[in-house]
């Protein structure tokens, strides 16, 4: 390239509407994931159900999925709901597995609301690399509390997530709030 180009963005970019936050600590995070699972062998979605729920930081298993806690949280409580099966897309699967799959977020939120009173909820479900999943190889769905205020500047300044209570501490308290009656909304 040569000089003007140089000079006409200043090297810093282009001036534009958009406003950016530059994220960088989150690239290794993301790549790692992606890049480690090859199969069902190193998957730690298809090795965690083999543990204890306490090694997994499992708090429920279904019959075809389950649900544990996210091991790099965004919130306190941030959950995972996974098929046993290794598969990545939600077209992959069954309709037994897709309604428990859909289920078992409904169950999440009734079970965090009871445990932790959040003021809503991010639901997602990140599909392949390209779509942002950190382990593209096995479905997962996010089901992530959140709280009025709750998002600060310390994770971009400081690299730094501030949660009040650690993982097993949290696996510990929804794990035995999640009751028949809470799960299924019959209180």
């Amino acid at each position: 390239m040569d000089s003007e180009v140089f000079d006409e963005f200043e090297l810093a970019g282009a001036p534009d509407g958009f406003q950016r936050l530059w994220n960088p600590h989150r690239a290794a995070y993301q790549s790692r994931g992606q890049n480690q699972v090859t199969g069902e062998g190193d998957c730690p979605f298809c090795q965690g159900p083999e543990r204890t729920d306490e090694e997994s930081l499992i708090v429920h298993r279904g019959k075809t999925c389950f649900v544990l806690l996210n091991l790099y949280p965004y919130n306190p409580g941030h959950l995972l709901v996974c098929p046993y099966r290794h598969v990545p897309d939600l077209t992959d699967l069954t309709a037994e597995e897709s309604r428990e799959f859909t289920s078992l977020a409904q169950s999440s939120m009734r079970v965090l609301t009871a445990a932790a009173r959040p003021m809503g909820f991010n639901l997602g479900i990140n599909q392949g690399q390209a779509g942002g999943a950190g382990i593209a190889p096995h479905l997962h769905q996010h089901v992530v509390p959140r709280w009025q205020g709750d998002a600060n500047f310390m994770p971009i300044i400081a690299q730094t997530k501030n949660l009040s209570a650690t993982l097993g501490q949290t696996r510990e308290l929804i794990a035995t709030t999640w009751t028949p009656d809470v799960a299924e909304g019959s209180d």
